[in-house]
């Protein structure tokens, strides 16, 4: 996102903020943990999380002090100085009311502030926080111990910038989720700061404050939450007077993985709208490729050369997807995977590839079917199509392009002929008609 970072002055420290958005109210999101405003982009999903709340709201976001591009060398301040801060960055936001999103450690101070200053504060929105951290009694039997705290916090200090607490806050977050984690923690703060962060972080109990808030308040919580109980939420909403409480499924802690359903619930709340999502579906054609006997022509050439035909290979294939406009999505050893927005130039992509490589004396086997895909901003294509796809071709012959009733029916008049195979059962899938394409 290209807007500019740019310094509030609180006391005598700089701390970073970004303003995005153009919406008709502010929106001020209050991190959890640490965060980078940079960084923060450098993730689809993340972007995705920051790209919403912006698309109804003019965003205001900082690094808390000690963090991400904020100064570095300001000690442990309590929640109170961090109050300071938030006020310092609406002041030089112009913003004189917002409405505050909390997640996770984000979310006490969230309430302080929102319980301090009312007349600043025209929502809350918390999402997977609590209201106490360490001690636990009779009230709030769900914090921690202290000595529970105490190793927390050398674990992470420990495992910074390589676990860096990723299973316990998105356990369910995909490879790249987990490289950009990585990279993010560290450079949002050094192994030391995150320690006394946690220990930090650890003295907070705005139990006392929770009464006194007096903004429209949703409290949002993942029934599985490892981090902080789907108790602790509930705990919050039953002493927020009026706050209303959301109970979604899974166990992400942070929000900017997987972050459309919590969006949403906070969007219909802060603008009484539900949103609309355009889902991420799309109908597309699919395309899987696969060499056949190719084991037994590797084991005939000899790695080097196999090696050589086998580039030669992908460079063909990629060449004739580019001519048809199809999108290669993966590759699989000799195997490709690709979409098309049209089910013709799919099948004559399929033939041309096949033409193309039995000139290098490769035969190929090739489905092709058209459906409903799932097309997620953060990760690869997914969905029943897909898998149909795959088993299409698994069902060929060498020099087979075989497709499907769907996609076959979807181009008539094309030009193209087809070969009836009847029905056959593709494992996994049912039974489906398909057809070989001849021309």
């Amino acid at each position: 996102m290209e807007a500019t970072i740019r310094y509030a002055k609180s006391g005598d420290v700089n701390v970073a903020y970004q303003v995005t958005g153009q919406g008709p109210f502010d929106l001020v999101l209050v991190s959890g943990f640490v965060s980078h405003l940079d960084y923060d982009w450098q993730h689809p999903s993340s972007a995705r999380l920051l790209e919403r709340l912006g698309s109804f709201a003019r965003l205001i976001r900082f690094d808390k002090r000690g963090t991400g591009l904020s100064d570095r060398a300001v000690g442990l301040p309590d929640l109170e100085t961090r109050m300071d801060d938030v006020r310092a960055v609406m002041d030089a936001a112009g913003s004189d009311r917002a409405a505050l999103f909390g997640y996770s450690e984000g979310g006490p101070l969230a309430i302080l502030f929102a319980a301090t200053y009312p007349q600043r504060v025209r929502a809350l929105v918390l999402y997977g926080t609590y209201a106490k951290r360490m001690g636990p009694d009779s009230d709030y039997p769900w914090s921690e111990t202290p000595e529970e705290r105490a190793g927390y916090a050398a674990a992470v200090e420990r495992e910074w910038g390589v676990e860096a607490d990723l299973s316990r806050m998105a356990p369910g977050a995909d490879e790249s989720l987990a490289r950009w984690w990585m990279a993010r923690a560290r450079a949002s703060a050094s192994p030391g700061s995150a320690r006394d962060l946690v220990l930090m972080n650890s003295q907070a109990d705005v139990r006392d404050a929770l009464p006194v808030v007096q903004a429209p308040t949703l409290v949002i919580h993942r029934v599985g939450d490892r981090d902080a109980r789907v108790e602790e939420g509930r705990y919050i909403a039953a002493h927020v007077p009026g706050a209303r409480f959301v109970e979604l499924p899974g166990d992400t802690h942070v929000p900017f993985w997987q972050p459309d359903d919590v969006v949403d619930e906070a969007e219909e709340f802060l603008t009484g709208i539900r949103p609309t999502r355009v889902e991420d579906r799309v109908l597309a054609t699919i395309l899987f490729t696969d060499l056949v006997g190719s084991t037994e022509r590797a084991g005939a050439l000899g790695d080097r050369a196999w090696t050589e035909l086998l580039e030669r290979h992908h460079q063909l294939v990629r060449r004739e997807l580019t001519r048809f406009s199809g999108e290669e999505i993966d590759t699989a050893g000799d195997g490709f995977l690709a979409l098309f927005d049209g089910p013709a130039r799919a099948i004559r992509c399929a033939l041309a590839i096949r033409d193309g490589l039995a000139e290098l004396g490769l035969d190929v086997r090739a489905g092709v079917h058209t459906g409903e895909v799932e097309r997620p901003r953060d990760g690869r294509p997914r969905g029943i199509s897909v898998h149909t796809g795959a088993r299409i071709a698994a069902a060929g012959f060498a020099g087979d392009v075989l497709v499907s009733a769907t996609t076959r029916d979807l181009v008539a008049g094309s030009g193209l002929a087809f070969a009836e195979r009847g029905e056959v059962a593709l494992k996994g899938i049912g039974t489906r008609r398909l057809y070989a394409a001849t021309a």
